[in-house]
């Protein structure tokens, strides 16, 4: 033990004298002269054969050691950000997370980690639901076979087959890449939660960065409604989307107002601690109505496909011609947005609104109204902003490449999702070429959903029949206390709650 505590001490004053007189230190590049001023110490102290051995086994064991607990680290990272009920409501925090782009050795270090805490999920297997996780897709970083994080990349494709996180950004798509500068990380989009993208800066073009910003508010328009109304008369719905576009500007901006009367004191953390951009600058009872003109004021749509139905009969994933007039909608929408921008200096933006609640509000509130219209009010639910309808039948190909040109005219935000079917840890290859296809068609952000199911007793995730393939158990029936005690041998990390006999 004493010897123990004496090599302990001697390392460590090895370490502290290289520190003192060389300004040096163990990094896992292990390319800084670290290594050479040790090598001359440990030379003082024992011969040329053993002081190799001791660099050997210090270097091979201090990887371990620290890659372990880097998995420690992101393991829990994810369970805390999903037993933190901080949020109003007792809620979990909505939390995302960009990744995947930088290739130091130390954050390919914690990419990786955090990518295999979350394929193990967490306490009893389960799938946690944050953080959002998006990685970085980028040529020349990750994305061909000979870029530095393609391992990464690939390791990305498998957690998602697995997880359904990360999902996937893409800094090449053009008006991404517009704004990227290389080894600049804040020239970099990142997107928060399902869509959301902060990114020009129409108030101030120095700072065109996600960082320090974000969206203040955004209102979404009914687009369907209109499409009802308008009775086929295109110019009668432009007329209206017009006057409910100049109704939600003039209430983001009366909001905006009421925001800016608000103090530094009011936010503690955002503008206290200097995370907004300029908010370092302000005391603690400055008002916040010039640092927030870096966020962005923002409207939103829901529906397009039934808008479409309403007007001509057909939605985009239906015919070209509704493909030429959603994507002329969306163009008069973008356009208002930028001249609104012009007009205020503000960063007005159009988002492709999520619609989780807003969807089925809507279609209740004009079934009512207007009766069952096929293809219009006839479901639950209105589309989400651009998507082309869950229940039509498409290729994935197919709906990549008819959303693609919607992702330019959102700058806001906005997401393309694909539906697979089947076990996809089966055939990574598909779920990476979809991935690819996105890139390549432009998409700004995307995500592959597929089945992901887990038994309950067993702890068995992945796509489930008839009978679980770990335990052979069918839904509803129990597993024997000698077959459980088995499968735990054979799994350490099942749960200990069963349904056993």
């Amino acid at each position: 033990m004493a010897d123990k505590e004496n090599s302990v001490e001697l390392a460590q004053s090895i370490m502290d004298k290289i520190l003192v007189e060389h300004k040096k230190f163990p990094i896992l590049a292990n390319d800084n002269g670290y290594t050479e001023c040790e090598h001359k110490e440990l030379l003082a102290i024992t011969d040329e054969v053993t002081a190799n051995r001791i660099q050997k086994f210090t270097l091979k064991q201090a990887m371990i050691e620290t890659d372990k607990a880097t998995f420690q680290a992101m393991e829990a990272l994810i369970h805390n950000l999903n037993t933190m009920h901080s949020r109003a409501g007792a809620q979990i925090p909505f939390s995302s997370i960009n990744y995947g782009t930088d290739t130091s050795p130390e954050a390919r270090m914690v990419i990786k980690n955090l990518l295999l805490a979350t394929e193990k999920g967490l306490g009893n297997g389960e799938t946690p639901i944050f953080p959002i996780q998006i990685f970085k897709v980028k040529e020349g970083i990750n994305y061909n076979e000979t870029d530095p994080n393609y391992d990464l990349f690939k390791l990305s494709l498998r957690v998602s087959a697995t997880r359904l996180f990360p999902n996937f950004s893409f800094l090449d798509a053009p008006f991404n890449a517009q704004l990227y500068k290389e080894g600049d990380y804040n020239s970099e989009v990142a997107y928060m939660g399902c869509r959301t993208r902060v990114a020009s800066n129409h108030f101030d073009p120095s700072n065109e960065i996600t960082s320090g910003r974000g969206n203040l508010s955004f209102t979404s328009i009914n687009l369907p409604r209109l499409g009802i109304e308008a009775k086929g008369d295109l110019d009668k719905f432009y007329e209206m989307l017009e006057e409910k576009i100049e109704i939600v500007c003039d209430q983001l901006l009366h909001r905006l107002r009421i925001q800016g009367q608000k103090r530094v004191r009011n936010y503690p953390f955002l503008m206290g601690q200097g995370i907004w951009i300029g908010s370092d600058k302000l005391s603690y009872d400055d008002t916040l109505s010039e640092v927030l003109k870096h966020g962005t004021l923002t409207v939103g749509f829901i529906g397009l496909a039934e808008t479409l139905k309403a007007l001509i009969g057909e939605h985009h994933g239906e015919s070209e011609k509704a493909r030429k007039l959603g994507l002329e909608i969306v163009t008069r929408m973008r356009s208002k947005m930028d001249a609104k921008s012009e007009e205020t200096g503000l960063n007005f933006s159009l988002i492709a609104t999520p619609a989780e609640g807003l969807s089925g509000r809507f279609v209740r509130l004009d079934a009512v109204k207007y009766g069952k219209i096929d293809g219009v009010t006839d479901r639950e639910y209105y589309t989400n902003s651009f998507h082309v309808p869950v229940y039509f039948n498409i290729a994935a190909y197919d709906k990549i490449n008819i959303e693609a040109p919607y992702h330019n005219l959102t700058n806001g935000g906005h997401i393309s999702y694909v539906e697979l079917d089947g076990d996809l840890l089966r055939n990574i290859d598909a779920f990476e070429q979809v991935v690819r296809c996105m890139k390549e068609a432009g998409i700004g952000y995307g995500s592959v959903n597929h089945p992901v199911d887990r038994d309950p007793v067993c702890g068995y995730t992945g796509v489930i029949n008839d009978v679980c393939p770990r335990c052979g158990r069918r839904d509803g029936e129990a597993v024997s206390v000698e077959k459980l005690n088995e499968l735990r041998k054979k799994y350490p990390a099942m749960p200990h709650f069963c349904g056993c006999e």
